[in-house]
């Protein structure tokens, strides 16, 4: 076996080609989960993945597998995320992890390796949770914690059902989900935020990810004329809604902790200017790498809640989307991708994971770590994500060569 080497150009190529496919109204890509863009970003891969050698599996929820077998019955060393977007996106979130593993595979095979184990590389479905909640849905029933039929019977935001947007887009596989058991997952991603830039580090060693708090909160109160009704006389579910969200932003910026909020989705009924909102709904997303922390958020929130419909004379209910704990990923990975970055030279740091991955969720059945690269100003889920050529090859050398040596090439 001669020393692999890994082909950026034909990385950097496919990074550009994949990001071409859908097109938001800002010019970014925008493949929601099983819309027909996704679905050609699917084909896209799956051809890349054959040319490569691959064995392309698909299982029943529409997790793609390309497989390199070896020898044996040992269990797969597993790399990837996703490649489903957020409207108007940048070319490089969850595709970058993908395609990186597909060039890990091809500089091997080229090289001549003969694995002693066999490489998966994964594609999971549904990572972004954009059109179908809960987000990561693919790897989470991979590893058990969704069953099957009820991902399958989810309903998206434009009426859509999962299973059946599966079978027009042609990947609902016959694969029982989890029947690819990983012996360990490797996730190369850019970070998605300022640290690793303004730090001036090459590499992220991810030892944790931060715990995710999902909910949906409707209030209802009544709408009335917006010039003839005293505000004394009002039961205005806008402004009580805006007393949720100016809640949320004084108690994590009072707390000086690791805690953050964020309502990413609002709107109000009947919508019209002169009248008064009789119906608020949105979003509450709250994140912390701590537990307890977290935990006592939600029950702040809860509380706020409770008082602000007394107070204001609405009622108010809450929808639980979806809700994760914090991850430790693997020590021994962890050790194996900073030594990785040392031994090439790069900078690094232990770093925590702001944002949620598939890795989060297979950490549930194997050990699991990631591997950060850097985001031009902090920026991603936006056209102008940004991470330089040689910031991408060096993620992509050190998921090289830890996964070389997992798989004894």
């Amino acid at each position: 076996m001669t020393a692999p080497v890994l082909d950026y150009a034909r990385l950097l190529d496919r990074l550009q080609r994949l990001g071409a496919v859908g097109r938001g109204p800002s010019g970014g890509p925008t493949r929601l989960a099983l819309t027909d863009s996704d679905r050609k970003g699917r084909d896209l891969l799956a051809g890349w993945m054959r040319e490569a050698g691959l064995e392309v599996r698909v299982d029943r929820i529409g997790n793609i597998f390309g497989l390199w077998p070896a020898p044996g019955d040992a269990d797969p060393v597993m790399i990837g995320s996703h490649i489903d977007t957020v409207i108007d996106a940048g070319i490089y979130d969850g595709c970058y992890g993908v395609l990186a593993g597909l060039a890990v595979v091809e500089a091997l095979r080229a090289a001549g390796a003969a694995p002693a184990r066999p490489i998966a590389v994964a594609a999971f479905t549904n990572e972004e949770g954009v059109r179908f909640q809960p987000d990561m849905m693919g790897s989470l029933v991979h590893a058990g914690g969704l069953e099957l039929g009820a991902a399958l019977a989810a309903v998206g935001t434009d009426g859509a059902v999962l299973g059946e947007e599966l079978a027009r887009i042609g990947y609902a596989g016959n694969l029982e989900p989890g029947s690819i058991r990983p012996a360990c997952y490797l996730e190369l991603h850019i970070e998605q935020g300022p640290v690793l830039e303004a730090e001036g580090l090459a590499i992220g060693a991810v030892d944790s990810l931060q715990g995710i708090s999902w909910q949906r909160v409707t209030i209802t109160g009544a709408a009335n004329h917006a010039g003839t009704t005293p505000i004394t006389a009002r039961r205005d579910a806008g402004l009580a809604a805006a007393r949720v969200i100016a809640h949320l932003r004084d108690r994590v910026a009072g707390a000086n902790a690791g805690t953050l909020a964020t309502v990413g989705s609002l709107r109000l009924e009947p919508d019209a200017i002169n009248v008064i909102p009789s119906r608020a709904v949105f979003t509450v997303d709250l994140r912390d790498p701590d537990e307890e922390r977290l935990q006592a958020a939600e029950a702040a929130l809860a509380d706020c809640l409770e008082t602000l419909a007394a107070a204001e004379g609405v009622e108010v209910a809450t929808e639980r989307l979806a809700r994760f704990s914090p991850v430790r990923f693997d020590p021994e990975l962890v050790r194996l991708v900073a030594e990785a970055a040392e031994r090439r030279g790069h900078g690094w740091r232990r770093i925590t994971s702001g944002a949620g991955h598939d890795a989060q969720m297979i950490a549930r059945i194997a050990p699991s770590a990631m591997i950060f690269v850097p985001s031009c100003g902090g920026i991603s889920h936006n056209p102008a994500e940004f991470t330089a050529p040689e910031q991408l090859a060096a993620g992509a050398e050190v998921l090289l060569d830890v996964v070389a040596g997992l798989v004894g090439a």
